[in-house]
């Protein structure tokens, strides 16, 4: 029987779980882990994917995820090398999609409320003597209302925790980084927000010992001079970037694939008809979808 097709979906897992048609793009954890860059910057367009293609890595390499069951009909599951790093990294997973605030005052706060959830996840680290008694107390001063200097320092901070806690360093995927800086250019504060952001990813991507691998992801490149100033180390992945160009969106193959399925093999021409695809890195894709 033809799976359901659920629309907006980005939990990978409740995708597998509702048994939800999805098309398996687990081998960009191969690619992307072999590629061995230390922080990649994905962009691409709206409902290409981006959002859930975070939500894989971090229920693939998160220790929170051990013994996810929704890798084991995927295509990643059959290299053994891979089955035995599920679930075997700290990872810190977190997004600023919902950041559209109208002043800066108010977008700085929203951030850094974010961080503050995140830190709500790993409260067993202030247990024991792991931290020290001024490191429990920066901790617990991460809140809202925090000043930039110390928020900038939050995530490397917390990175560093994890890699003394777990024994190995972390993984960080930030999930629509650029949705801040979309709305601070429309309201009139990107230089103040831009300073800030600016030196939140420096001292979370570049001056972090404690980092394995991170991940961005945006709509947007936002030039080099002004927020990724000091991140000489990234890799920048675009639209015409040979790197994953198939995955992201539906190959031409996947969607007759798809067609397949629903039995509308009879209908590729309609759809290349409807939509001829765009061509990234010389691989057609037809369709850019979140699920």
């Amino acid at each position: 029987m033809a799976r359901v097709i659920g629309i907006g979906i980005q939990d990978f897992s409740k995708i597998q779980r509702e048994h939800v048609f999805y098309i398996d793009k687990t081998k960009f954890i191969r690619e992307w882990w072999e590629g061995k860059d230390e922080v990649t910057l994905i962009a691409r367009p709206r409902r290409f994917g981006k959002t859930l293609t975070m939500s894989m890595v971090e229920q693939f390499f998160s220790i929170s995820y051990a013994g996810n069951p929704c890798f084991q009909e995927m295509e990643i599951w059959k290299d053994k090398k891979y089955r035995e790093m599920q679930g075997t990294y700290p990872v810190l997973s977190l997004t600023f999609s919902s950041v559209k605030e109208r002043t800066f005052v108010e977008a700085k706060k929203k951030i850094c409320a974010t961080i503050q959830m995140l830190y709500q996840n790993f409260q067993f680290l202030l247990e024991g003597t792991l931290l020290s008694e001024q490191e429990k107390e920066e901790f617990r001063k991460v809140s809202a209302e925090m000043p930039e200097y110390e928020a900038s320092l939050t995530l490397k901070k917390l990175s560093c925790y994890l890699e003394r806690y777990y024994g190995k360093k972390v993984i960080v995927l930030l999930d629509e980084y650029d949705t801040p800086m979309q709305e601070a250019y429309v309201k009139g504060y990107w230089q103040e927000l831009a300073d800030f952001i600016r030196n939140l990813l420096n001292a979370t991507f570049k001056d972090n010992p404690y980092l394995e691998r991170g991940i961005m992801t945006g709509i947007t490149r936002i030039s080099k001079e002004s927020i990724f100033s000091d991140l000489n180390h990234l890799k920048v992945v675009t639209v015409t970037s040979t790197e994953y160009a198939d995955c992201f969106g539906f190959t031409e193959g996947e969607v007759a694939a798809a067609l397949r399925e629903y039995g509308l093999e009879e209908r590729k021409q309609e759809v290349k008809k409807w939509y001829d695809g765009f061509a990234f890195s010389g691989k057609k894709v037809f369709i850019g979808t979140d699920n």
